[in-house]
């Protein structure tokens, strides 16, 4: 059994999803691991991971907005420490979830065809984040 780690640094524009199976594939694709599992972790609690299309760019709007919708930045929230979407960066991160586990198959992320692997930045303004990539596998 192999382990391998590595971690990302990632520069948001603020607001977005960050697309990152590029740079993710490219460097499970670098281990020489056939079979195995992939642990994808964000180290923030203001930003967040998600597997979601990559093909209509139309999505990653339609999600950013819906987000906004369930915490809005004038939703009246006590934490505010850094501004008015520090709270709802953290509610959007709680939703969403920190960390993806995705298999290794043939050496490859077993991604569906219209799945690509995303860094949501539920701040607004620009930050650099870290992701961290685990592989366990032969």
């Amino acid at each position: 059994m192999k382990q391998s780690v590595t971690s990302l640094e990632i520069a948001t524009p603020g607001r977005a999803l960050v697309e990152i199976t590029r740079e993710t594939a490219g460097w499970v694709g670098e281990q020489a691991v056939e079979t195995g599992l992939l642990t994808v972790f964000c180290r923030h609690t203001s930003a967040s991971l998600l597997i979601q299309e990559n093909a209509a760019r139309e999505v990653r709007g339609d999600i950013i907005d819906w987000l906004d919708r369930i915490a809005p930045e004038d939703g009246g929230w006590q934490h505010d420490d850094e501004g008015p979407d520090d709270m709802p960066a953290h509610l959007k991160a709680a939703l969403t979830g920190v960390n993806l586990s995705i298999p290794v198959v043939n050496g490859r992320l077993a991604l569906g065809t219209w799945q690509g692997i995303y860094l949501a930045e539920h701040r607004t303004r620009p930050h650099r984040r870290t992701v961290v990539l685990h592989l366990l596998g032969e």
